[in-house]
């Protein structure tokens, strides 16, 4: 008797058969993400489209404003691109070589997301402050941690880098080593084995990490605060600036538009970061 062959299932088969509990998982999950996330994001969009083309002119038009945005995005950025060269070395140490230390190093990459961002704030502020540990070596020289935006960025940096080492660290890992000793093997030198062979499987990890550095950076308040010192026109991020037109009579709607662009700069930060992911994808299949 001939045993009967059973064909394969399609993806159409698999779909009309999903594991148990899928419809009721994914329906929790997405009422849950609509009522967390989408909801409140909806409702402050909506509310600032209801301000009309010449309350937003009005409001970003304010000077305190303008200097307030211009500090965030230029702290946020220059602190991403530290954060992100950093943070590349750090991920290269941890996976690449053997050291005493190594998962104490691995362990304390991950203190910003633990550490409350005002105890970080307070704790920053303490040490570079014109009498604190590093504070007191620099002031001679002339140069002000506190009070600055050399402090903002300093702020940043802290909470920024653990991005940039989880992201690069398990490309890292994955990669291994069998691609740059060949090429190393072959005649490259070592830096051009890494130019040419790692760097490039690097790099979309490399601009997932800088992404998500600046738009942590861009929304930040509580680390920043405190080392800031809210000089209004020098040092005063937009975060904070949302909180204090909260707190003025008719500043409502000037702290709503304010939220919305930070809102909208980052969201332009998730979409970056998914185009770069599909673009890379797409190129090495194309390449295979």
């Amino acid at each position: 008797m001939s045993e009967q062959v059973l064909p394969l299932p399609t993806s159409a088969t698999r779909w009309r058969r999903p594991l148990p509990g899928l419809g009721l998982g994914l329906g929790i999950g997405m009422i849950w993400l609509g009522l967390i996330v989408l909801l409140p994001l909806a409702a402050l969009i909506l509310r600032s489209g209801g301000l009309g083309v010449a309350g937003w002119l009005r409001t970003i038009s304010d000077p305190m404003v303008v200097s307030s945005l211009k500090v965030s995005f230029l702290s946020a950025f220059i602190a991403a691109v530290v954060a992100l060269v950093f943070g590349a070395v750090i991920a290269w140490v941890l996976v690449r070589y053997r050291f005493p230390g190594r998962r104490l190093m691995d362990a304390l990459v991950d203190l910003p997301f633990a550490l409350p961002t005002a105890v970080a704030g307070i704790t920053l502020a303490a040490i570079y402050s014109e009498t604190g540990w590093v504070g007191q070596f620099t002031q001679p020289f002339g140069i002000k941690l506190v009070n600055s935006i050399t402090g903002i960025v300093i702020a940043l940096i802290f909470i920024g880098l653990p991005f940039a080492v989880r992201t690069v660290q398990p490309v890292l890992e994955a990669l291994g080593r069998e691609q740059e000793e060949a090429a190393i093997s072959l005649g490259a030198s070592r830096l051009t084995a890494l130019r040419r062979v790692v760097l490039p499987e690097l790099l979309p990890s490399l601009l997932t990490g800088f992404s998500l550095a600046f738009a942590r950076g861009l929304g930040e308040f509580g680390s920043v605060i405190f080392i800031a010192g809210n000089l209004p026109m020098k040092t005063q991020i937009a975060p904070l600036l949302i909180t204090i037109r909260l707190n003025e009579d008719g500043g409502v709607n000037a702290a709503i538009v304010l939220a919305t662009l930070l809102l909208l700069m980052s969201f332009a930060c998730l979409v970056a970061i998914n185009a770069a992911s599909a673009l890379f994808a797409h190129g090495n299949r194309r390449d295979d």
